[in-house]
């Protein structure tokens, strides 16, 4: 689970968050929807620990993470716009190297079986990631989170640069890793996307979270109007 109570991050006489509350629980999907410099970003740094918060408290699993975020990041996996992975090695290799960073020893069949469940094709596992198609790294991304056994998911444009076969399959990996009760936390310009895989949406604007819907309960259209009024 992730909490934020009054949260916010300022440099300087720039706000780049302003007194952010939100609670996302486990087995839920979070899209937060914003202009660049909405705060999108500055919120998943927070929550990751690689900066500090202004004002305010955060928690993962209950843990507030400015005082325990060496602890905190064993719960978490994130996954950037860009996966940084090894070029030279492969699926299989990258995912054992990670694996082992976070403290896991994992058989070949085991590493296997995370990769086929992230929805990478089996041809691929013994490929160099040098030819992967950003896609395809994203899949590899998601199977270290898997390895992980992490908790929460953090994810910054995920869909980005993806076609959209791609990215229906990234969606549909996410809702079944958050049917297994995995707290996502999805920042993201893809307002359709967002409809279709978040159970809850937040839209931003200039540091403040300023609309929470329930996605069920508006269409795509409707969100894009919302979205745009707002913004």
């Amino acid at each position: 689970m992730l909490t934020a109570e009054n949260l916010t991050k300022k440099y300087g006489d720039h706000t780049a968050l302003n007194a952010l509350n939100l609670t996302i629980k486990e087995g839920e999907i979070f899209a937060l929807l914003g202009q660049n410099g909405a705060g999108k970003t500055t919120t998943i740094n927070l929550f990751l620990g690689f900066i500090e918060p202004t004002e305010g408290t955060l928690k993962i699993n209950d843990i507030p993470v400015t005082l325990n975020a060496k602890t905190t990041k064993e719960f978490v996996a994130y996954i950037p716009e860009t996966v940084m992975l090894y070029p030279n090695l492969t699926g299989l290799e990258n995912l054992k190297f990670f694996s082992s960073l976070a403290g896991f020893s994992y058989s070949k069949g085991e590493l296997t079986y995370f990769l086929n469940k992230a929805g990478l094709q089996t041809k691929a596992h013994n490929q160099n990631l040098g030819g992967y198609s950003k896609g395809m790294r994203q899949k590899v991304g998601i199977a270290i989170a898997i390895a992980k056994k992490a908790k929460v998911l953090l994810l910054d444009e995920p869909t980005s640069g993806l076609d959209p076969k791609a990215s229906n399959e990234f969606c549909q990996i996410l809702k079944e890793l958050s049917a297994d009760g995995t707290a996502i936390l999805m920042a993201t310009h893809d307002i359709f996307r967002a409809r279709e895989v978040a159970s809850h949406i937040g839209i931003m604007k200039q540091g403040n979270l300023v609309t929470v819907i329930e996605a069920s309960k508006i269409s795509a259209n409707e969100l894009e109007d919302l979205y745009l009024q707002t913004v």
